[in-house]
């Protein structure tokens, strides 16, 4: 049993007791803390890996591996919500919890203590009461012997009068009565303190420190509960995280390389016949040689075999992904036409060249065809057009398989503008019925210009797609459901290209007045814009960011740009870059390039975005 001078000692205790607690308490705030940063951090990386919308990193989830790929981000995603349930449990479970018991502890430990004290007060109280009652009765004691002896001396003495003794005796009797009262008095007060005492020291102070006890007890209780808690909080998520983990180990196990391995083949398959046998050209007989169809050494009409024949074809296209790679890596940068001083600035001096015999071995012509830079621009050319005939527009330059390829997706994007037009025009429409309902809104015969225009863009994409539809339809005709009808297949594609390679090599001017010498690497360039065209068409037309009006007047012959009139005032949607080009738009189905310093650009600071054409 502790003696109650031990209550400072068990205040401090139990104070102490309590930052325990708190301290606890600010534990697991901390770890909650941790657990949502940990969370955000999670997702923020499983989101900036997430594919783009409408880019080329859709396409490439067509794969197994990529499609696992996604799986794990999703995964990572439930991963990271429950680390942010592990902070949510452990917050309303503990923290929450234990703040409102501490408050609790405090009032308790407080009334507890208030008690101890008011219950010390009282025996001090008390002991003072008979302290004072005791010191009376000693006085009066006193007083009353002091009387006693005076009354005696008094009546000893012959000389004091019989009324002065009588005085005297009086005095000593109520003295002595005085005594006798501060007795009984200091004896009930000595009884009743001895009683409190009792009381204080079997009773009240022991009651006290049990209560103090108990609680101490529970808050020790409590913290423990507390840290079986924490640790279950934790262990609740386990399987469910133990699902994240299954989910992405069956992902991985889901990867398919042959699927993928035919997807690319499915993707990059030409159609054409592998090469066959060259013949043996015989350099001992005196007479004037034929030249061979497969002579690698052929003039010009040889080389246009090399990239668009029949059997020669082949010889090619092991080789276009290097030189691919290799012409985005060293194509030059080259400025646009400068301003005319006089003449036209359509007049571009470069014309047409013949290519230079061939007289090299095979050996070396391969070489020289691997270390080709052909010159072309950066990607953003590549919209453009940057070879120096335009693509054909039926895409005849293309092997058949991949012609196809195109032609459908062709189609496919005119058939979109088709219905982006009509839902225009069904917008148009409704707002005419609009103004015609409540004239004060608007005049109706304000919107027929544009009803007008939009069903002329229907008209004429609708042209646009059949026209694409009868390439598409006749190049899915000759392409052969079996392999043996490739070499059939392989003739036809001989016979339609002749006309198409002639007008390439008219025609091999770039936009920007650069010019391709070399008719293979040319080839080369036309096959590689219209593979990257996939990559930076976008679905949503740029928005306006400006005006400009035409100083000169400018031919856009080539693929990408547009021709302007001087004076005429066009839409800018995309600035000059460095490159010397400004893409203007002049309505909704024409767009292109001109070169910056044909124009006077104004730009719209305000501009949010595309412009409406209603």
């Amino acid at each position: 049993t502790l003696a109650p001078d031990q209550f400072d000692n068990l205040e401090k205790h139990t104070q102490w007791g309590i930052d325990i607690l708190e301290k606890y308490i600010k534990f697991v705030k901390e770890r909650t803390e941790i657990e949502l940063s940990y969370a955000k951090q999670l997702r923020n990386l499983a989101k900036k890996y997430q594919p783009k919308k409408n880019s080329k990193e859709e396409e490439e989830y067509r794969y197994t591996a990529c499609k696992a790929f996604l799986s794990t981000l999703n995964e990572m995603n439930d991963y990271a919500g429950q680390h942010e349930v592990i902070s949510e449990n452990m917050t309303s479970n503990i923290t929450v919890e234990l703040a409102r018991y501490v408050q609790e502890l405090k009032q308790e430990r407080k009334s507890y203590f208030h008690d101890g004290r008011k219950a010390q007060q009282h025996i001090e109280i008390c002991w003072k009461q008979l302290e004072s009652s005791k010191r009376r009765f000693e006085r009066d004691c006193k007083e009353a012997d002091r009387a006693q002896q005076y009354f005696e001396k008094m009546d000893a003495d012959i000389n004091v009068t019989k009324a002065d003794v009588e005085k005297a005796r009086q005095q000593a009797q109520v003295r002595h009565q005085m005594a006798e009262d501060s007795k009984a008095d200091y004896s009930s007060i000595l009884q009743k303190f001895n009683h409190e005492q009792h009381e204080y020291y079997h009773t009240h102070i022991p009651n006290i420190f049990q209560k103090i006890q108990e609680m101490e007890e529970r808050r020790i209780v409590r913290i423990g509960e507390s840290m079986k808690t924490y640790a279950e909080v934790d262990r609740q998520v386990i399987p469910i995280i133990g699902k994240c983990l299954d989910e992405i180990v069956k992902a991985a196990e889901s990867i398919d390389q042959k699927n993928d391995s035919q997807l690319v083949i499915e993707a990059y398959k030409s159609g054409f016949e592998p090469p066959g046998d060259i013949e043996f050209e015989d350099y001992t007989q005196p007479m004037k040689r034929t030249v061979s169809d497969n002579s690698l050494s052929n003039s010009r009409e040889g080389k246009s075999e090399l990239k668009f024949g029949g059997k020669s074809k082949g010889k090619l296209w092991p080789f276009i992904k290097k030189n691919k790679l290799m012409s985005l890596l060293t194509s030059p940068h080259q400025p646009p036409p400068p301003p005319p001083a006089s003449a036209s600035p359509s007049a571009v001096p470069n014309g047409p060249q013949s290519p230079k015999q061939q007289k090299e071995p095979l050996s070396h012509r391969f070489n020289e065809f691997m270390t080709s830079k052909p010159k072309m621009h950066c990607f953003r050319s590549l919209k453009r057009g940057v070879s120096s005939g335009a693509t054909p527009e039926d895409f005849s330059n293309l092997p058949p398989e991949q012609r196809r390829k195109k032609l459908q997706q062709k189609v496919d994007e005119l058939n979109k503008e088709i219905q982006k037009e009509m839902d225009q025009r069904d917008a148009i429409t409704k707002m005419k019925d609009v103004y015609l309902k409540n004239p004060q809104m608007g005049d109706p015969a304000s919107l027929d210009h544009k009803l007008a225009e939009v069903s002329q863009n229907i008209e004429k994409l609708r042209l646009e797609a059949q026209k694409f539809e009868a390439w598409l339809a006749e190049v899915e005709g000759r392409l052969p459901a079996r392999s043996e009808q490739g070499r059939r297949q392989s003739g036809m594609f001989d016979a339609q290209n002749p006309a198409t390679v002639n007008s390439c090599a008219q025609d091999r001017e770039s936009p920007d007045g650069s010019y391709t010498e070399e008719q293979s690497q040319e080839g080369e360039v036309k096959v590689l814009a219209t593979d990257f065209d996939d990559e930076f068409d976008e679905e949503e037309p740029l928005p306006a960011i400006g005006t400009c009006k035409a100083l000169y007047t400018f031919e856009g012959q080539n693929e990408g740009t547009v021709s302007v009139v001087e004076g005429e005032t066009l839409y800018v949607i995309e600035e000059d870059k460095g490159d010397g080009w400004t893409r203007i738009r002049r309505n909704e189905d024409e767009e292109g390039y001109v070169p910056t310093s044909y124009v006077e650009v104004y730009l719209d600071k305000n501009a949010k975005g595309a412009k409406t054409y209603i």
